[in-house]
């Protein structure tokens, strides 16, 4: 797998689990502030697609992952 397959993964995991912690009708939900993380995580998205720069990535690249094509 890939670094960018990897920060994928990771940002799709946070957001599913923020949303079952921030939606009130979620049988695992603990509070709506959950639902700032979800924002946290589409900011980043949006500023990694924008500026071609992710510090996950960088931090992955570092730990020996290979870079995507």
């Amino acid at each position: 797998m890939t670094s960018w397959q990897l920060v994928r993964v990771f940002a799709g995991i946070f957001i599913l689990l923020s949303l079952a912690l921030g939606t009130p009708g979620s049988p695992i939900f603990i509070s709506q502030w959950w639902l700032a993380f979800t924002a946290f995580v589409g900011v980043n998205l949006l500023q990694s697609g924008l500026t071609k720069w992710c510090m996950l990535e960088s931090m992955l690249r570092k730990l020996g992952l290979r870079p995507g094509a």
